[in-house]
């Protein structure tokens, strides 16, 4: 992965609006992770970006399905 996470929150943040307020806390947590294999609390960064993307469902469009593949990537290591 190039990108932070935080970068890809910032990204998504600005694409998707308003965010689904099951994916925001998510969403939130990821802005503060540089990279998937960070902690957050008590959660990895893996379980967040899982989650997010479990909540992410009604986020739509080219930049969604582009960003959501990019997570998933991430996810698979």
């Amino acid at each position: 992965m190039t990108r932070s996470i935080a970068a890809i929150a910032r990204e998504i943040r600005a694409d998707w609006r308003p965010v689904n307020f099951a994916a925001a806390p998510y969403l939130d947590a990821m802005a503060d992770l540089d990279a998937i294999t960070d902690d957050y609390g008590a959660d990895t960064g893996v379980m967040i970006v899982a989650y997010f993307l479990s909540n992410a469902s009604s986020w739509r469009g080219e930049t969604a399905r582009r960003v959501k593949a990019e997570l998933k990537s991430a996810l698979k290591g």
